[in-house]
């Protein structure tokens, strides 16, 4: 059962929060000019330090949410980021995610952080079904693990549970989005990229333990 009352309470601080705008856009401008860097793993650093890196990675998909207007986007490239993974034009790619095309379907803090555990436990080899089973193995602890932390994992629900109190719609029109914008929408939309990406981040790290 989620926990509402906190949930509410972490939308409002992120309503709140003083975002160091500099600082985020200059470390996206470095991805987006360099690429990602490929990291060489160490399982015993990860493990020593899972709650800094939940915790950065949380954070990440908050501020690249606030920055780029995009959660599915915003999702993926703080798990991307964290671990090393894919490149940019697969956050290009993922555009249109944000509540599947802005339909209200999937959110993008589920779309974004499935094509991150799609990285990690996915392969180049099209005939490679170990993997396959590897990466739906992932995204089944995944979607349970959200929906119990959110409560749903459509943007309708969520947004008239947890973020809003009703459903905004921001892609129906013009209005629609403007009015999504003066209630701070992508400030405590956040929620979700953060979330998701943590929740990436874990079962990433769970499978070396």
């Amino acid at each position: 059962m989620p926990d509402y009352e906190a949930l509410k309470k972490r939308v409002e601080e992120l309503a709140a929060r003083d975002w160091d705008v500099a600082a985020i856009e200059a470390r996206y401008k470095k991805l987006a000019a360099e690429g990602i860097p490929r990291k060489k793993l160490d399982r015993d650093e990860l493990l020593a330090h899972k709650q800094e890196i939940l915790d950065r990675v949380q954070r990440r998909g908050e501020e690249y949410n606030f920055l780029a207007r995009n959660c599915a986007k915003s999702t993926a490239l703080a798990v991307m980021e964290e671990f090393g993974l894919g490149n940019m034009e697969i956050v290009k790619a993922l555009s249109p995610f944000p509540g599947f095309g802005g339909t209200g379907w999937m959110c993008g803090g589920v779309t974004g952080a499935l094509i991150a555990l799609g990285l990690y436990f996915g392969s180049d080899d099209l005939l490679d079904y170990d993997a396959v089973g590897a990466t739906i193995a992932a995204a089944r602890k995944f979607m349970p693990r959200f929906e119990e932390m959110v409560g749903a994992v459509v943007c309708p629900k969520i947004h008239e549970d947890v973020v809003f109190g009703r459903y905004m719609d921001p892609a129906a029109s013009p209005e629609n989005m403007e009015a999504f914008a003066q209630a701070k929408g992508f400030e405590k939309c956040g929620l979700l990229p953060g979330i998701g990406a943590r929740l990436a981040a874990e079962i990433i790290i769970e499978s070396l333990e």
